[in-house]
């Protein structure tokens, strides 16, 4: 899970309230780089010189940032629509791309300046809790701040925010600032293909950003609300702007899903195998509301993930029992406890010197099992054969369902309302 963020507090609470907790199961599509455009009048991000230490330039009042925003910023309504991303924590050094001007400067702006061509800065760790980026050094956050039509670049992902380089003990983080609506197009790619229908990543989007309101209102970290991963959703940069993406979040603006007038966390998979569960049967800690308590599903069986069978090495459930307290020879693996709908939840291993039985998620999440939803288990030699349905957790919205549903013609609304019965869609002011 990953930590939430004060100053977005107040903002949430003036509008909706609370619910539950935990992490969508992600499934990056890794849409090819042809496919993308830069945003209206923006310059290609191609860098046009080597990496190398910035040099200062004179400044015009004009030219420079407004001000550096805080780690822990006011409730204005400028910072309200932020979200910090973290991008990489335990960094020694980096290389950060840029398509035309940026601003480099400290946080308290004692220190600062522009660099108005195209290249690279680098940034490194420079020793006793200082950081470099160019020909600056401080012991504070640096922040590398893309002028209008500037985009940001590291290790090929491409972002439109702010990019803050934050000294740790013997490293760095850097965490990205971005409009949440940016940040959505930074998602949407990467949780479902970008040439789905165009209902289907609507209602993604919309799913996408309650899931990101509601994180925000229980943000404990200091520098960062998000991780750019399946910690919390997988995100790659809002530089990247496909055109149904762009679509999909624009004509959802401001969307998002309440039950009782409180967000919630609006949990999402790849495919259900022909249903989705109640969330306390992948998460018993979590109080079940009726949105996340269930549904039909009948429009996932086209995906190559509704049906699956993997053989998993003898070593890789040695080391899985040897971990959860069992030794001796595996004699048996049986599902003990499922869901109406064949997902298993309880799990138990017999070996020759003893029997556990243990929750199924974290047990497929060890072994790399595809879902819970499992149909058969058998023993061989050297490998237990799994077989089952599914692609994922199983709680809340099926990706697939959802495509399938938008290919016969059903729209976001409808999606939305099927994957998380007796939600509303509201839209925020």
């Amino acid at each position: 899970m990953l930590n939430k963020a004060r100053f977005l507090t107040p903002f949430i609470c003036a509008v909706l309230l609370t619910a539950a907790c935990a992490v969508p199961s992600a499934k990056g599509t890794g849409a090819p780089a042809t496919a993308w455009q830069q945003p209206q009048s923006a310059s290609p991000a191609q860098p046009t010189q080597s990496p190398s230490p910035a040099q200062p330039e004179e400044k015009n009042a004009d030219e420079l940032p407004p001000q550096a925003p805080q780690a822990d910023q006011s409730s204005s309504a400028t910072a309200l629509k932020i979200v910090r991303i973290l991008l990489a924590d335990n960094q020694s050094s980096a290389e950060i791309k840029h398509s035309g001007r940026v601003y480099v400067y400290t946080q308290d702006l004692e220190k600062k300046y522009k660099v108005s061509a195209a290249g690279t800065l680098a940034v490194r760790f420079a020793g006793n809790g200082h950081v470099q980026a160019g020909t600056l050094k401080s012991n504070q956050p640096i922040i590398i701040e893309p002028a209008k039509d500037t985009l940001l670049t590291w290790k090929d992902n491409i972002y439109a925010g702010k990019i803050f380089i934050i000294p740790a003990q013997h490293t760095f983080l850097l965490v990205e600032h971005a409009d949440l609506e940016t940040y959505l197009y930074g998602v949407l790619p990467y949780e479902m293909s970008y040439s789905w229908p165009l209902e289907a990543l609507k209602a993604q989007a919309v799913a996408a950003r309650t899931y990101t309101l509601k994180t925000l209102e229980h943000v404990k970290n200091k520098y960062f609300d998000l991780y750019s991963d399946v910690r919390s959703q997988m995100y790659k940069g809002g530089g990247k702007q496909y055109p149904s993406v762009k679509q999909a979040v624009d004509e959802t603006k401001n969307q998002v899903l309440t039950y009782n007038g409180n967000l919630f966390y609006t949990y999402y998979h790849g495919n259900c195998g022909g249903g989705t569960d109640n969330v306390s049967s992948w998460n018993p800690h979590i109080k079940p509301i009726k949105p996340l308590a269930g549904a039909i599903c009948e429009s996932d069986s086209h995906s190559k993930s509704f049906s699956w069978k993997q053989d998993i090495p003898n070593s890789k459930i040695k080391s899985y029992t040897q971990q959860a307290g069992l030794s001796g020879k595996l004699k048996s693996i049986k599902i003990t406890q499922k869901t109406h709908t064949g997902r298993a939840t309880k799990i138990t291993i017999h070996t020759s010197k003893g029997t556990k039985t243990v929750a199924c998620n974290p047990f497929r999440l060890a072994l790399g099992l595809k879902s819970c939803k499992i149909s058969e288990i058998k023993i061989h030699n050297n490998h237990v054969h799994f077989e089952g349905r599914g692609y994922g957790h199983g709680i809340g919205m099926c990706q697939d369902g959802a495509a399938g549903m938008a290919r016969q013609g059903k729209k976001y609304s409808q999606i939305l309302k099927n994957y998380y019965p007796n939600s509303t869609l509201t839209t925020l002011k």
